[in-house]
């Protein structure tokens, strides 16, 4: 039977078949599903009063299970960025949104802090397969002067869904019941690994080629595994991750949380306003990502307009240390905007940085390496603000996330820098 074309007045079919508007249909999907990962695995967060109290946990326990999925996710994400440039985005993706819905929905459905624990685990094995996935599709699908624009709508799906999940988890759980917030965003992730599956496919050879010329590598060299761990840049970005990511886990996991237990917001409330610092940063780092494309326009390499965005907006984490002296809900609400800001836009353009020092077969396996190592280092932070958060002293947890930003910086402008293989 003769394969039919899409019609010619199908915008749709017209789309699809031009690659300049096929990625931007493929970014889009990416962006709905990274929404849907962040709100799964924010469930929790919002939901923390009633998970402690249905499996009579303390701030120790509930530190315990979101551990459970962070150093899960934190080992399994080198395996997902390996499994990309192995397999490739398509399957790898794929696989992944099928075995985190199906983790969502395990999550609903248990009776036991057990059962709840493991899958959560099996929530944080599948998860980091977009990431590595969408950093790939991000390199080849577009050259250097669109890429951070590109990374920066698929990474801005994080905080919209941090914007969504306080109030859609709020109404589910009020409407129905805790259990069906789970059971809802695992359906709906069942359907967009469907909607992936049928619509993503490869670059054609000019799009690749355009991609390319703006990585540090353009034909088929690479890195070998073993080679990878022998470049500092690899070290740098594992050091910036490592040390940054504890802050955003702490926006993602903890403040929530500490709206109710320390603001006095109630779960209604959170609904209300809770979603507020991830709406701001979600627009400004969506603005950083355009700014830092900007900056490649006007003549500067992409590496270096990279760091110089990341310089201009850094120090507005030091706010951070001004929580603990607060008694108003609005003006840490407020403080955590700009924390966020500063978060996202980090998280937005650490994936870049990585496209414009590797080649581009290797960028899936080192988006893997240091998103593991970033989610190691919110394992550590998560115990001790479990340990800290009701003792004496809890203001601490708010100083050393000041600093961590500033931090990085100056990693990245000292060791990050563009690394050729010995035969490109």
């Amino acid at each position: 039977m003769k394969k039919k074309n899409f019609p010619s007045g199908n915008a749709f079919g017209n789309s699809l078949s031009k690659p300049e508007r096929r990625r931007w249909i493929i970014i889009t999907i990416i962006f709905i599903a990274v929404v849907c990962n962040y709100i799964d695995r924010q469930i929790v967060s919002v939901l923390k009063p009633l998970i402690k109290d249905e499996f009579s946990l303390d701030d120790s326990g509930y530190a315990v299970i979101i551990n459970i999925f962070t150093v899960c996710y934190a080992l399994s994400y080198p395996f997902a960025g390996w499994l990309v440039d192995r397999i490739g985005t398509r399957l790898t993706m794929f696989w992944g949104i099928i075995v985190w819905s199906l983790a969502c929905i395990g999550g609903g459905i248990s009776r036991t802090v057990g059962q709840f624990g493991f899958f959560r685990g099996m929530l944080g094995v599948s998860e980091p397969t977009i990431f590595p996935a969408m950093l790939k599709t991000v390199t080849v699908w577009f050259p250097g002067k669109l890429r951070g624009t590109a990374n920066g709508i698929c990474q801005a799906g994080g905080s919209i869904g941090a914007i969504v999940a306080p109030p859609l988890v709020a109404w589910l759980a009020i409407s129905y019941s805790w259990h069906m917030a789970f059971v809802v965003m695992g359906i709906v992730g069942a359907i967009i690994a469907v909607l992936w599956k049928l619509l993503y496919k490869d670059p054609p050879k000019e799009i690749l080629e355009e991609a390319l010329q703006s990585t540090v590598a353009k034909d088929a060299v690479s890195f070998s595994w073993k080679e990878l761990w022998r470049r500092k840049s690899l070290w740098g970005v594992i050091l910036i991750r490592f040390i940054s990511d504890p802050v955003w886990y702490f926006c993602l996991f903890w403040l929530p949380g500490y709206l109710q237990e320390k603001s006095g917001l109630s779960l209604a409330q959170v609904g209300m306003f809770g979603w507020i610092p991830f709406l701001i940063a979600d627009l400004g780092a969506v603005g950083t990502s355009i700014w830092s494309d900007k900056i490649v326009r006007k003549g500067s390499a992409p590496l270096l307009a990279r760091k110089k965005m990341l310089t201009r907006i850094t120090f507005l984490s030091l706010l951070c240390a001004l929580t603990p002296f607060l008694n108003s809900a609005a003006l840490t609400i407020a403080i955590f905007s700009m924390v966020a800001l500063v978060c996202v836009s980090w998280l937005f353009t650490a994936g870049v940085v990585i496209a414009e020092s590797f080649p581009v077969h290797n960028v899936a396996s080192v988006q893997g390496i240091v998103g593991g190592f970033g989610a190691l280092g919110a394992v550590l932070f998560n115990f001790f603000v479990g340990k800290v958060m009701d003792a004496p002293g809890a203001e601490k947890i708010f100083f050393v996330m000041a600093v961590l930003h500033p931090i990085a910086l100056l990693i990245l402008w000292k060791i990050v820098k563009p690394e050729k293989p010995a035969a490109a």
